[in-house]
């Protein structure tokens, strides 16, 4: 058995195509554009890549980008002047604060000051609370996205067993709650649980979100079970990627080439063999995750 290749890509561009036709039937009514502000600080290299994929993503959806740029050491109190500045704004729908921040600031403390009508990351307390209770809001985008895949490709999670690995706030955390939304049995794991194999081999649906390079192997998943790997991972040692990826030669090759290769929390040439469906890394997840800011971004602009 080969698994069935969730292509995170392809379903991007079909969330896209939707955030588009929204935006383009409200502004031919006469409305403004949904509006997003993202605030950077400092010169970080993988937050500027990310910041212009966002751009780009709004400049085909329609949504109007605002970039907020800070200099590195700008205080603190900068920052939440910045962020209560576009809470005032009403011609702004969206505030993002770029993470990381440098170490000088607190990022907690800019995100609790976002308004939560505004929160596109879903990061926010209360936000987080109507998670929790199953009432309508803003949700991280990554978890968004990724259960509209997961229903756009009619994956049934009413009685499913499924099982998260990881606990973090923007993915692991809320992943599981709107898994239990759609009624599937949810078990919240981690690197530190006993007999994790045995417990991820219970799994219908596999979420791997713990940022370990293949640290999922593929005799720890059930035969035919769905498995969402979130996990992007840079290696760069050879001895690693030949234990990670022994059944995978254009990424070894990838290596030898670049110097480094990009994998997830799952040995994906192992999985393959053994799932029914997979997301690949890269072109799975990730893509979903600017698509899934897009979709909050809309909803933000008609709440």
């Amino acid at each position: 058995m080969v698994a069935k290749i969730l292509d995170g890509k392809k379903h991007a561009d079909s969330m896209l195509g939707e955030v588009g036709a929204s935006v383009g039937k409200a502004i031919a009514k006469g409305n403004r554009p949904p509006t997003l502000a993202v605030i950077i600080v400092g010169n970080d290299p993988a937050s500027q890549v990310y910041v212009r994929n966002k751009v780009r993503a709004c400049e085909r959806t329609g949504i109007k980008s605002i970039e907020h740029k800070l200099s590195v050491d700008a205080d603190q109190e900068s920052l939440i002047c910045l962020v209560d500045e576009l809470n005032d704004n009403g011609a702004v729908d969206g505030i993002l604060v770029q993470l990381p921040l440098p170490k000088h600031l607190d990022p907690k403390m800019a995100l609790l000051r976002i308004d939560p009508a505004k929160d596109v990351d879903g990061l926010h307390p209360y936000n987080q609370g109507l998670l929790l209770q199953g009432a309508k809001g803003l949700r991280p985008c990554t978890p968004r996205a990724v259960m509209n895949m997961l229903k756009a490709h009619n994956i049934a999670l009413k009685g499913a067993r499924a099982v998260v690995i990881g606990r973090s706030d923007i993915v692991g955390k809320p992943m599981a709650f709107m898994l239990l939304e759609e009624n599937a049995t949810v078990t919240i794991a981690h690197s530190r649980t006993q007999n994790l194999p045995s417990i991820c081999r219970e799994a219908d649906i596999l979420v791997a979100a713990v940022g370990k390079p293949g640290m999922v192997e593929g005799s720890w998943i059930k035969p035919g079970a769905v498995v969402i790997d979130v996990g992007i991972n840079e290696v760069t040692d050879e001895s690693d990627a030949a234990r990670i990826m022994a059944n995978e030669p254009k990424k070894l090759e990838t290596l030898k080439a670049k110097g480094h290769v990009l994998c997830g929390d799952v040995r994906f040439g192992e999985a393959v063999k053994v799932a029914g469906a997979i997301t690949p890394v890269p072109g799975g997840v990730g893509p979903l995750t600017i698509a899934g800011l897009m979709t909050n971004t809309l909803w933000a602009y008609e709440s």
